[in-house]
């Protein structure tokens, strides 16, 4: 079993809204606050839970407004449609459902898809401005 040192110090990280529309603008957003030093970039919502691993502190998200409104059912909507269009390799039934709970109110957007990602992790502080 390895252990992943905890780093103690607090941090603080600011997404800005008014950087990006969408969700490939918010990819590049996040990995260059996160992922300055690295070979890669974020690209998929999994990709952007991995790097949260190793942040620890907090999270102000300014003009989250504007990104609940960027990333909200319209483009939820499309992004799911791309993914029943790709077909493989993924599971084209679980996101015809997840598409079939937006249209009918129950599902997430991708705003609160990500949220609810960064809210996941206990060591983060989310502060939506």
């Amino acid at each position: 079993m390895s252990i992943i040192p905890v780093n103690i110090k607090m941090k603080m990280a600011v997404i800005n809204g008014s950087d990006f529309s969408d969700l490939q603008g918010f990819y590049e957003e996040v990995s260059q606050l996160f992922m300055k030093d690295e070979n890669w970039k974020v690209g998929t919502l999994d990709g952007f839970n991995d790097i949260l691993y190793g942040f620890q502190g907090e999270i102000i998200w300014k003009n989250s407004r504007k990104s609940r409104e960027d990333l909200g059912f319209d483009v939820t909507k499309e992004f799911y449609h791309n993914k029943i269009r790709i077909g493989k390799p993924f599971s084209v039934k679980l996101i015809q459902q997840k598409l079939d709970d937006l249209i009918n109110g129950n599902g997430q957007t991708l705003f609160e898809i990500l949220v609810e990602i960064i809210e996941s992790h206990q060591n983060i502080k989310l502060i939506l401005s």
